[in-house]
């Protein structure tokens, strides 16, 4: 597995350094076209009204007091599309699923650690953006996920609701912003252990020459439900990012290390790799 994260930590810096100013693909727009540089600023504010189709591809390492915690590792591949429906000026509605499929998973069993694969728990988001004159963004909605996951240690087996909320500021340097979310269990599952999960994430961007970002969006969780020393996990993150055109379609592609300051004690995440790719995509209104 240690391999599996040099190999794609490898793959993944190589892309990224192929992309550069002098790599192959073109950074010069057709006529009527908004150029790589253009796009990427678009992408850094969370209420664009750009259609993404996204794929986050996550390496983590996970580690914690059970024996051989720390000789874990997981890779999981997700899909997420943004198709966002603009009701006004720097006025959105969005709604956006995440699909979760792991490859590779550990599981801590009676007699030690099991690596479990398949779909996990189908997330979503749906909610309304204004971005102001100001650059101030503030985002409101709903978020939750779905019981599909194929095996009980790859979801929660419950429905799960709740609010969300977003503030930002967007400038022409970048942007910079934090969201926050609430979920409770609606229905599924043990009904006397409902969950009860706060999470969110941070985010920020510096643009910087020829559509080259640095940028990272590190998402953290508190599981109310869960004992005490296993309620948090919190990562602090870094990461770069390039957008590209090939031909008509602009791809973003990024690269992110996260470093988890707080997290389970028992068993949970230490470190994690994210390298996403994202097409900007026409929208179909």
């Amino acid at each position: 597995m240690i391999r599996r994260a040099s190999l794609f930590v490898s793959l993944a810096v190589v892309l990224l350094a192929w992309l550069a100013p002098v790599g192959v693909l073109a950074q010069t727009p057709p006529a009527g076209q908004r150029s790589a540089a253009d796009v990427a600023a678009e992408l850094a504010n969370p209420n664009t009204s750009l259609g993404v189709l996204g794929f986050p591809i996550d390496f983590v390492r996970f580690g914690g007091d059970l024996p051989d915690a720390g000789d874990q590792n997981g890779f999981k591949i997700s899909f997420q599309p943004s198709l966002p429906v603009s009701l006004g000026a720097g006025l959105n509605f969005f709604a956006r699923p995440l699909v979760p499929v792991f490859l590779s998973q550990p599981v801590p069993g009676p007699t030690g650690f099991e690596s479990r694969a398949g779909l996990g728990d189908i997330g979503f988001d749906a909610g309304v953006g204004k971005t102001f004159g100001s650059g101030v963004i503030a985002i409101g909605g709903i978020v939750g996920s779905l019981p599909t996951a194929t095996s009980d240690a790859l979801g929660t087996d419950q429905f799960l609701l709740g609010p969300e909320a977003l503030v930002g500021w967007v400038q022409k340097w970048g942007a910079i912003g934090a969201l926050v979310t609430q979920s409770w269990r609606v229905t599924g599952g043990d009904a006397s252990e409902p969950a009860s999960i706060t999470g969110g994430q941070y985010f920020y961007t510096v643009n910087l020459a020829n559509a080259w970002q640095i940028s990272a969006q590190p998402t953290w969780s508190y599981n109310h439900k869960a004992a005490e020393g296993n309620k948090l996990a919190f990562p602090v993150g870094v990461g770069v990012a390039k957008t590209v055109l090939a031909g008509k379609t602009p791809w973003k592609l990024s690269l992110q290390y996260w470093y988890y300051v707080a997290a389970p004690q028992q068993f949970g995440p230490r470190h994690q790799l994210r390298f996403q790719v994202a097409a900007v995509v026409p929208l179909p209104w």
